[in-house]
């Protein structure tokens, strides 16, 4: 699975350039996220405007992605989702568990937020 990556200073983003959002491709992210991790890299935007579909199998998957990044104090955003993936979520309300953002700006926003809501959380 071939993935394009951009390092910026407060967070990584990951693009799967992938037609299918399948539970191979979900655990080959984890994998992914968790080399990042280990080259320091603590927040990160999932891009998955190239995906045109998701295997439902690969819902728990995201999810599962989403709770490890939290249960580090980190953040994951998935970002570029279509309506068709879109409405694959909402049908089990997975999309409540996930944070998503319609737009980058709008992942870049709530990973800065993130990243000050822990500063403040820290310093008290």
């Amino acid at each position: 699975m071939d993935f394009k990556i951009d390092t910026k200073d407060t967070f990584t983003t990951i693009m799967p350039l992938e037609k299918e959002i399948s539970a191979k491709l979900t655990g080959e992210l984890g994998v992914k996220l968790e080399e990042m991790r280990q080259s320091g890299s603590k927040n990160f935007i999932v891009d998955l405007q190239h995906c045109e579909k998701i295997d439902e199998n690969a819902i728990p998957e995201l999810i599962t992605l989403h709770e490890e990044s939290y249960s580090r104090e980190q953040s994951l955003v998935f970002t570029g989702i279509n309506e068709k993936i879109i409405s694959a979520l909402k049908k089990d309300e997975s999309d409540l568990l996930l944070n998503i953002a319609p737009k980058m700006i709008e992942a870049i926003d709530i990973i800065s937020m993130e990243i000050l809501e822990r500063e403040l959380m820290s310093e008290e």
